[in-house]
């Protein structure tokens, strides 16, 4: 099966990550918005499985288990009668029928319960944590995250417990450049990530590519400044936003959010210029979150091939450098048959968006 260990492969190369289950999903029928919570595992277990056998041919190194709001609390709230332990199970199941014997690693996500935003006892919150991951382990998870954090201090709390596994241990939190919910810096809650234990420390969602990459550099910058040694992990939002980036909830308070949300879909040239960009950075894991489509993962494969020193089984229907358009029956067609035409495009389309989208 090849290495399985993430933090020994990320020392040699870039690891691609995954893109959008819930928003994709919720767009193919099987998720309601709002919700946003996994019960597709149990009732579509073969639209899940799809999804996960798309990104893995556009290049993914990584398949998240599609365990997404997949806590007690959140469950409880939407008056759900079945469990974390029900849904972690079949989700695992899924993605390691998808996986098979081959060396696409396993991804076991953990996310925040309205438990700590309700104010119960941290040892609440870290009990809903330990259900999450007690499931995730039992499965042979070959590693941990929690993902879609806003609060520094419940993310400390998910990385005390997922530390205690003995897995490699990664943490995102959904924050932009102003900092967490509680307006506690960028580069304070890199360093308290790192402090906590966390191996891989980063940013998903909510917040466009852009405006990750400014939110990594200040992650970076103090973590260098403080002489810690952690991954940087980029999963960003896959829509453009950048007149949100000072908002603490992102695109999420945006009037389009979430049924309109088609104009704004970045391209696959935005995907791949948003990962040459975070690599220059020093980010190492790089993926997608909401609006993240299987050919953004793949234009991210071929962008950093180079530095993979692969390319993704899907090359076969999509040629690198556009070269299948050279065959086109259309000379317009032609004419374009080059990633230099299209990024050169995708630079001129930033540009216009710039003037009408970004923040006043």
């Amino acid at each position: 099966m090849g290495e399985r260990n993430i933090l020994e492969i990320l020392k040699k190369r870039p690891v691609l990550g995954d893109g959008s289950y819930v928003v994709t999903l919720e767009r193919r029928g099987y998720v309601t918005a709002g919700h946003w919570t996994p019960e597709a595992v149990l009732d579509h277990p073969e639209a899940v499985a799809q999804l996960h056998r798309e990104f893995q041919r556009a290049g993914a190194d990584v398949l998240q288990a599609f365990t997404f709001y997949s806590a007690d609390g959140k469950l409880r709230s939407l008056g759900k009668t079945v469990t974390t332990e029900a849904l972690n199970q079949k989700a695992c199941d899924i993605v390691w029928d998808v996986v098979g014997p081959g060396s696409t690693l396993v991804c076991g996500s953990i996310s925040p319960t309205p438990s700590f935003l309700n104010g119960e006892p941290d040892d609440v919150i870290r009990g809903e944590f330990k259900k999450q991951c007690d499931i995730l382990v039992k499965n042979k998870a070959d590693f941990l995250l929690a993902e879609f954090i806003g609060h520094i201090r419940e993310a400390e709390l998910a990385i005390e417990v997922m530390k205690t596994y003995n897995l490699p241990v990664a943490c995102t939190l959904k924050i932009g450049p102003t900092g967490d919910w509680n307006d506690i810096s960028v580069g304070d809650c890199a360093v308290r990530m790192a402090r906590a234990g966390a191996d891989i420390v980063g940013v998903n969602c909510n917040f466009d590519p852009n405006t990750s990459i400014k939110t990594l550099k200040l992650m970076k910058q103090r973590l260098d400044e403080e002489g810690m040694d952690v991954f940087l992990m980029a999963q960003p939002l896959g829509f453009h936003f950048p007149e949100m980036e000072n908002d603490k909830d992102g695109y999420i308070n945006h009037r389009s959010c979430p049924f309109s949300l088609e104009h704004r879909l970045i391209s696959r040239w935005d995907a791949a210029k948003f990962a040459r960009e975070a690599f220059e950075l020093g980010v190492r894991y790089i993926g997608g979150c909401c609006g993240f489509e299987p050919y953004h993962i793949r234009q991210i494969a071929e962008e950093l091939a180079a530095e993979r020193g692969f390319l993704a089984p899907g090359v076969e229907c999509c040629p690198p450098n556009c070269e299948g358009l050279k065959f086109s029956q259309f000379d317009s067609n032609v004419s374009r048959a080059s990633n230099q035409y299209w990024m050169k495009l995708t630079e001129d389309l930033a540009k216009q968006r710039e003037a009408t989208l970004a923040p006043k």
